[in-house]
């Protein structure tokens, strides 16, 4: 036990651990081949944990491909635990395109910048330096807590949290609730007041590949069976599309209490018009009112005067709670009856209340560090490997906490160039997240 002038302030430790966790290049490619950096990472995080007390197993669903996994026991046995969980994979950066070294940890103005920085080892940092300062101060939470730190989230999870659902599930033995990323975090309203966004729902996961077929030949002949035309035309009316406005019992929530707290009136029938009105955030919120399809790659062909037989698209959908059978006809229609669909990735939406205790914890927590707090619930539009964890019957929340500037397009960092994270917001987030987790 080292002596109270020699224990580092969570609060400081919190950047040295993100910062190093940022200069281990975890990049996921989606490809275990190129995929690098996850086992590194999770050693790291083990490390920490075993250098204060807590035992971690690392369990590798392949190669290099691995998650960690840890129990803390709390003061009341009898409640069920709580699954605190965080991905250390991140999407690739290329250095030429940022002003800083993706993988430096530089910090400058204020930031801490790095791939990952809010996608999500942000997190991570914050709950390994909250954990690390109970062990070292004999803090003890009143329930327990099961720490995840997985790989994979951002290919679909299926090295990550699917395998640890699927293949380990007796480490959540118990589990009756899940925070995780993406919510938490500020929306400044004014100079004293802020929405702090908690995750109640996400939307779908429906990757999917759309295949056509045509008649090979020569690249100079005219030619009316070409694959890629085909393609192409497929490709654009699904592009182009805008799927109906549907207004989740979530995203209504999220919007009363924004047309309240702006004083902007909410037409049921045009919540576009409110979303507009909300800055930087409107990017996320705007795609929760509608199913969401998105081309992302192309591939065709072989040789340039070679028409080819086949060409084939990646389309990167997003369906409401409910919706991913609806979007799948939708997209049918689109596309004609000529190509075909396969599925790369078909995980459900999910959506729960915002009510209960440790609803009542977070808000509590938030308030106490940010007096202009009002929590509120939203949708997240993209995925978290909530997906995997709550086929396991766990109540699943995002609750990252962060007080953003309010001049900060927070939406645009993820998966953007130039990702960073406030350093006194990750000093946030720690004094918050030590405050709900020990009594949630």
């Amino acid at each position: 036990m080292t002596s109270d002038a020699s224990r580092p302030a969570p609060t400081d430790e919190v950047v040295d651990l993100c910062r190093d966790l940022l200069r281990i290049d975890t990049t996921n490619t989606g490809d275990n081949d190129t995929s690098v950096g996850e086992r590194r990472a999770a050693e790291y995080v083990a490390e920490k944990l075993a250098e204060v007390g807590v035992t971690a197993e690392i369990h590798e669903s392949a190669p290099g491909r691995a998650n960690v996994v840890a129990r803390i026991a709390g003061t009341e046995p009898g409640r069920g635990a709580l699954l605190v969980h965080g991905h250390l994979d991140v999407v690739p950066a290329d250095a030429d395109e940022w002003s800083v070294h993706p993988f430096s940890g530089e910090i400058r103005d204020g930031y801490l910048w790095g791939r990952g920085a809010i996608d999500m080892k942000d997190f991570d940092a914050m709950v390994l330096a909250v954990v690390r300062h109970w062990q070292r101060t004999g803090v003890r939470p009143t329930r327990d807590i099961v720490l995840a730190y997985t790989a994979d989230e951002e290919a679909g999870s299926d090295y990550g949290a699917h395998f640890l659902a699927q293949r380990h599930r007796d480490l959540f033995d118990g589990c009756t609730e899940a925070i995780g990323e993406v919510g938490g975090f500020s929306y400044s309203v004014s100079d004293t007041q802020r929405l702090y966004l908690i995750e109640t729902a996400e939307k779908g996961l429906d990757w999917l590949r759309l295949h056509a077929k045509g008649r090979p030949g020569h690249g100079s002949m005219v030619h009316d069976d070409n694959a890629v035309t085909a393609l192409a035309e497929a490709v654009a009316r699904v592009g182009r599309h805008r799927f109906p406005v549907v207004v989740t019992p979530t995203v209504r929530a999220f919007l009363e209490e924004v047309s309240d707290v702006l004083g902007i009136e909410l037409d049921p029938d045009d919540p576009e018009t409110a979303i507009a009105k909300l800055g930087p955030i409107a990017n996320i919120i705007g795609a929760t009112i509608r199913n969401t399809a998105n081309p992302t790659r192309l591939a065709a062909g072989y040789k340039d005067n070679v028409i080819p037989g086949r060409a084939t698209a990646t389309i990167d959908c997003r369906s409401l709670p409910g919706q991913s059978e609806l979007l799948e006809a939708q997209l049918r229609e689109l596309v004609g009856p000529d190509i075909a669909i396969e599925y790369i990735q078909r995980q459900p939406a999910l959506e729960t209340t915002f009510d209960g205790d440790l609803v009542d914890a977070m808000s509590a927590a938030l308030r106490a560090e940010d007096p202009g707090a009002r929590p509120v619930p939203y949708m997240l539009s993209g995925g978290t490997d909530a997906k995997a964890f709550s086929q396991l019957g766990i109540r699943c929340f995002g609750f990252a906490p962060l007080r953003l500037p309010a001049d900060l397009n927070f939406s645009a960092l993820f998966h953007g160039i130039d990702e960073r994270v406030p350093v006194d917001g990750l000093q946030f987030g720690v004094r918050v997240l030590d405050r709900f987790l020990r009594t949630c």
